[in-house]
């Protein structure tokens, strides 16, 4: 069963301003059933077949001179030499959407990106299935919580249990788990880190010691919502911490792990400027830390982190979703540990958000807004917890109680 993405309209836009699209994210996260959905018409190579592969590496000049454009190329990191000629016919025609091109990689795919295709290519990062997919909504705005944001929402909300949002906090957001009720989600998650660790780790860096490097993931997928401790990381599993920092990028290229960056400037001196590490995919951190079950996820003890990451994870897609490759979203956080989940800037107005699992916030859950509201020089707009109550609610002037499905 196909569900339908938000990303859908975002590549088509890019298709008509761009010589080549490129979509890039994590393994199995639906990339390659996308573009395929959206250009049916184009020709498809798959470089996952040794002999296309061999013959893109060895006769990159000659080889795309097979093929009538449009042209799918999947898993382009595999041959970053087609990328020169790539530039070349898009530079020889003036019509736009010539290439698709797709890769679970983007440590070095991107690097080739920026020096072939520089202003001839349209980027999209793709996640798993979004809430707002799974339910079939026709809403793709980025989320900010503003009045504006809220009355265009309230028309596509759905209705959904406490038990069911940690239903799919503890299933994941992999399309083949999302659209297929009766697959294993143990077998499933046990091949994905399996395959992700012999194929793409291996192809972004030289992982001696496969063991550890699982290790290692388990160990960040303990942490996700928590502050970045490369030490502790490389600590707990036996490693130096270069190393640690280097199989972290790994982990980011390939779209498990997303950083949210501190939000500090000149007269902040107390804020933190270590960044947040979440799992975009909560079902993986979940098998990795060996919560089997939503019930148990949903009363553990990392309960709290889980939703967190489950939550930025919705609102880093809805941003993803429109193209917007660095999402304009920090955390707040000083040495008098006052803090605040995630702050969304535009246009020079910062959105602070909280967010809780509990179904009843009180106005101390946003007492640490009042740190913006003291800064002179920066425009606070309205905020909100985040959170399982069913209904907006005013909490505290302009500041929101928001569910989840809000997002």
């Amino acid at each position: 069963m196909y569900i339908e993405r938000h990303a859908e309209k975002t590549i088509k836009n890019l298709s008509r301003m761009f010589g080549a699209v490129l979509v890039t994210g994590s393994r199995q996260v639906g990339k390659t059933t996308l573009l395929r959905k959206v250009m049916p018409s184009a020709q498809w190579i798959s470089l996952d077949d040794p002999i296309l592969l061999n013959s893109a590496q060895e006769e990159a000049s000659t080889f795309l001179k097979s093929y009538f454009l449009p042209v799918f190329i999947d898993e382009i990191q595999y041959a970053p030499q087609l990328f020169p000629q790539m530039k070349i016919l898009i530079d020889r025609s003036e019509e736009k959407g010539l290439f698709f091109i797709s890769g679970s990689q983007q440590f070095h795919m991107m690097k080739n990106v920026s020096e072939s295709l520089a202003g001839r290519v349209g980027i999209i990062t793709l996640s798993g299935i979004s809430l707002r997919e799974e339910y079939q909504i026709d809403f793709s705005e980025p989320f900010i919580p503003t009045e504006e944001y809220f009355n265009r929402r309230r028309e596509f909300l759905c209705n959904i249990s406490i038990q069911e949002i940690w239903r799919k906090i503890h299933r994941g957001r992999m399309p083949q788990l999302v659209a297929n009720e009766d697959h294993d989600w143990q077998m499933f998650y046990g091949a994905y880190v399996r395959t992700y660790i012999e194929r793409d780790v291996h192809d972004l860096t030289q992982v001696g010691d496969e063991g550890k490097f699982l290790r290692f993931m388990i160990s960040a997928a303990a942490r996700t919502g928590s502050l970045l401790n490369l030490a502790e990381l490389a600590r707990d599993v036996g490693i130096s911490q270069p190393t640690a920092e280097r199989w972290l990028s790994v982990l980011v290229a390939s779209n498990i792990v997303y950083l949210l960056q501190p939000y500090f400037n000149n007269v902040i001196k107390r804020a933190v400027k270590t960044p947040k590490m979440y799992f975009l995919d909560t079902g993986l951190a979940a098998y990795l830390t060996r919560w089997n079950t939503p019930e148990t996820l949903q009363h553990g003890a990392m309960s709290g982190a889980f939703f967190e990451s489950w939550v930025i994870s919705e609102i880093v897609s809805s941003y993803y979703n429109k193209g917007i490759l660095e999402p304009p979203l920090w955390f707040y956080r000083d040495k008098d540990m006052k803090e605040i989940n995630l702050l969304i800037e535009r246009d020079g107005t910062l959105y602070p958000i909280e967010i809780k699992k509990h179904s009843d916030p009180t106005s101390k859950d946003i007492s640490a807004f009042n740190v913006i509201d003291k800064i002179s020089d920066i425009k606070r707009g309205t905020g909100g917890v985040i959170c399982t109550y069913e209904n907006l609610t005013p909490l505290r002037e302009s500041d929101k109680i928001i569910p989840v499905t809000y997002i």
